[in-house]
């Protein structure tokens, strides 16, 4: 380990680390705070006070740091940090130690985050797997529940091969190569063109070339999920006794977090634990992530190997055929048929077992699998490339009803999961479970759009790049168009939504300036204080009607999504195409609004990909980007893994091994100190320390989304259960909050022994000029908890309420961390 002391110029000097990282001369710690930042991240300096920090442990990508004067650093270099600031005049630090645990860099790093906005349709279906309600009782339908979300997952990979394939294949090589005048447009398909007399000229040779994009794509989206994994969610958590396998329902072990079986926390282990965050298997999914990366490599290498059979097949297949290339050609489809059957088998497998970490690899299946489909692959491209006298491309290259298909799967599959969800919900009703326990369909159907959209506007934006406006090519499929076209009144009804939150928030604001009067009796009167008051408080409340907006948002969406499949299937012509004949009226509707859907849609990839140039070489849009994926991949990859890393499966263990080894090495008391997204993994964090660790160990959570967020979206993770039972496991609790906070809130422990909330803070703290606030104190909202004197007052309470004896002398040699023999008891 090594430390940093920071010099004026911003470098960092690093010197060795002693065993203890008190200050020289000083009694032992037996106070430390150690803070954990919110979404967005921050510096060490910021979150503590201090421009001189040195890093006690971590690396660049996260890490802890200290004040250099607490950890004897002193500005010569010295090591007598407290001396040093008596000579100069400076009182020691008062109150506990402070560390800040920062780990931005987790999601907002270099610049190939940028990439990472690719798999924006996977971590939005990652997150539906973990949004399922609790099910008592009902392992089966737990692992139903978990088996349709991954089902719905391995379509969204098919889906965005598919669209490569779309590209590549039909619009370049089969349609554009084809004929002459799109060869005239774009001079570097020369060499592709049947009037060349080129060996590439043959069709099948020219689908053989182009698989080389959609080839590409899928081996970037393998590198990206096994760098991540390495990178990122390799680390092993806190070594700890596994639990009893009599605790959990199901064979083996299954873990519900992965849709295996029930949770402890969703039948009769309750009482024990409440949450299967608690579990030390939970934050290591290796196996899990391994075995369903080999399976969607598979199924991406099907795909593209499907996309370039099928036309050969459907040639050779022709009456009056030659037999040999016919049987060939059948035996080839049928291989690609078994083994997608595999790669569905694959998926559909239970998932991994969290009583313990899971070292265990499936090395038949991570290995074989992928390379049986890339075998296959292979054999497909020689199939295709082999000459073929009289084979010429026209029309969309054969295969179009793919698309339909695949969104016809991912309608039943999300109704499918809608019937268990709410199967789920029923069984134990909550009522703050956002969507009544439909937020998980809700978030899986938003998914599937999101890759079509994306899907869609790539193709379209290639075809007119391509044709431009001479109408030489048949264009994208049919589905594809109708898909862009219910953008338009998509888009209108989210404005007409948009509309009535705000004047439903106008009347709110009204509303709390009366209240806000009334809070600062004998004050004089400031209109525009009052209303700035009650407009922040006003807005903080959207947040509560995020339910009703994926509610109206879902809703459209699987309307219109059906009336867009209906359309192509029925007509298998463009809306404009299929309103031709009809009343003049319908018919400038349906040009209207498949001209509008074209240009939305081009206009937001071209958004997309600007939006990812910019965060590549900008720190600050990288930052932006970063703070979605906080809330986005703080959950393992259970479902997709493709998904961007789950951060947590670094975070979590670097927050557990620090408290353990630092209570047990000094046997002092620990306040971990959460705000916003911080406050979460403090929590995760809390559930996994040992008994031994938790007795001196006390949560201070602040702007905490713990109830708001992710009770209600999370309910079989963060809902009163799993909440009370955390309260049970960290006794002392105590959760600050604002009303003018629109992420942060009360998290409604359910228990009368014990009041976790504070009651809400002021804010701002002053509503006047003052003598203590003789400037306009600012309306602090979701940020700067730490200035309220309600901060330090709490947070004194919490390390008098843990066990108040001082610590023995400290041992000679250092127990490993996960010695649970060595912890002294609480």
């Amino acid at each position: 380990m090594e430390r940093a002391r920071e010099h004026p110029a911003g470098q960092r000097e690093r010197r060795p680390a002693g065993p203890y990282e008190g200050r020289s001369g000083e009694p032992p710690e037996t106070e430390l705070e150690l803070l954990v930042h919110g979404v967005g991240g921050t510096t060490p300096e910021k979150m503590l006070g201090d421009p001189r920090t040195v890093r006690v442990t971590g690396d660049d990508t996260a890490a802890v740091f200290r004040r250099a004067g607490d950890t004897g650093a002193a500005p010569d270099g010295s090591g007598a940090g407290g001396a040093a600031e008596r000579q100069r005049g400076r009182e020691p630090r008062s109150g506990p130690v402070r560390e800040a645990y920062v780990w931005c860099n987790l999601t907002s790093g270099d610049g190939s985050r940028a990439l990472w906005l690719l798999l924006l349709p996977f971590m939005v279906v990652n997150l539906a797997h973990w949004m399922r309600p609790a099910g008592p009782g009902r392992p089966r339908v737990v692992r139903l529940y978990g088996l349709l979300v991954r089902l719905s997952a391995l379509t969204l990979t098919v889906l965005l091969v598919a669209a490569a394939c779309e590209v590549a294949l039909d619009l370049v090589a089969w349609q554009c190569a084809g004929v002459q005048a799109c060869v005239r447009r774009h001079s570097w398909l020369d060499f592709l063109s049947p009037a060349a007399g080129g060996w590439w000229g043959a069709p099948g040779r020219r689908l053989a070339l182009a698989a080389a994009l959609p080839l590409s794509l899928t081996g970037l989206l393998w590198y990206l999920s096994h760098r991540t994994w390495r990178a990122y969610e390799s680390h092993r958590p806190l070594p700890r006794a596994p639990e009893p396998a009599g605790d959990e329902q199901g064979p083996a072990g299954e873990g519900a977090g992965s849709g295996g079986a029930e949770s402890p926390g969703d039948d009769a282990g309750s009482a024990a634990h409440g949450s299967a965050l608690v579990r030390p298997g939970f934050w290591y999914g290796r196996r899990l992530v391994a075995r369903l990366r080999a399976a969607h490599t598979a199924a991406g290498l099907l795909t593209v190997a499907g996309a370039v059979t099928t036309p050969a097949v459907r040639f050779d297949h022709r009456p009056g055929g030659p037999a040999v290339p016919d049987v060939l050609g059948l035996l080839l489809a049928a291989a690609l048929l078994v083994c997608g059957a595999a790669v569905v088998a694959v998926v559909c497998r239970r998932g991994r077992s969290e009583r313990r970490p899971d070292q265990r690899l499936d090395r038949h299946v991570v290995r074989g699998l992928p390379l049986a489909a890339l075998a296959l692959l292979l054999l497909a491209l020689v199939y295709t490339g082999w000459s073929r006298p009289g084979w010429r491309s026209t029309g969309r290259l054969p295969g179009d009803p793919s698309f339909g298909a695949l969104m016809l799967a991912q309608g039943v599959l999300v109704v499918a999961l809608a019937a268990v969800a709410g199967y789920l919900h029923r069984r134990r009703p909550d009522p703050r479970a956002a969507m009544h326990g439909l937020g998980g369909p809700a978030v899986a159907l938003l998914a599937c759009a999101l890759g079509g959209v994306i899907s869609g506007g790539v193709a379209q934006r290639v075809a007119d790049w391509l044709d431009g406006t001479r109408a030489v090519l048949t264009g994208p499929p049919v589905l594809l168009t109708w898909q862009a076209s219910v953008i338009p009144p998509l888009l209108t009804i989210l404005l007409l939504l948009t509309a009535g939150l705000a004047l439903h928030t106008a009347r709110l604001a009204r509303a709390e300036r009366d209240r806000v009067r009334r809070e600062h009796p004998g004050e004089p009167e400031d209109p525009s204080r009052t209303r700035a008051i009650a407009h922040a408080r006003a807005m903080a409340t959207l947040t509560d009607r995020a339910p009703l907006v994926v509610a109206v948002l879902t809703a459209t969406t699987l309307v219109l999504g059906s009336v867009a499949l209906a359309g192509a299937l029925v007509t298998r012509k463009t809306p404009d195409g299929a309103a031709h004949h009809t009343h003049h009226l319908m018919r400038a509707v349906a040009e209207t609004s498949q001209a509008l859907g074209s240009w939305l849609v081009g206009l937001g990839f071209l958004l997309f990909v600007t939006w990812g140039r910019r965060a590549y070489k900008d720190a600050s849009a990288r930052r932006t980007i970063g703070i979605l994926w906080d809330v986005g991949t703080f959950w393992p990859r259970a479902a997709h893994p493709f998904a961007p890393p789950c951060y947590a499966e670094r975070a979590v263990p670097d927050l557990t091994w620090r408290m353990a080894t630092w209570t047990r090495r000094t046997g002092g008391r620990l306040v971990l100190s959460g705000h916003s997204q911080g406050s979460v993994l403090a929590a995760a964090a809390a559930w996994q320390l040992p008994p031994s660790v938790r007795g001196r160990v006390a949560l201070l959570t602040y702007g905490s989304p713990l109830e708001r967020l992710y009770g209600r979206w999370f309910p079989a993770h963060f809902g009163p259960p799993a909440l009370a039972a955390l309260h049970h496991d960290i006794d002392c609790w105590r959760n600050l909050y604002r009303r003018t906070d629109p992420i942060g809130g009360p998290v409604r422990v359910p228990d009368g022994t014990c009041d976790v909330d504070h009651e809400p803070l002021r804010d701002p703290l002053a509503y006047g000029r003052t003598p203590d606030h003789p400037l306009p104190a600012p309306i602090l909202g979701h940020s700067d908890y730490q200035s309220d004197p309600a901060f330090t007052r709490e947070r004194t309470r919490l390390l008098t309420r843990l066990h108040p004896e001082l610590p023995g002398q400290r041992p000679k040699t250092e127990p490993e961390p996960g010695d649970e023999a060595a912890a002294p008891q609480a």
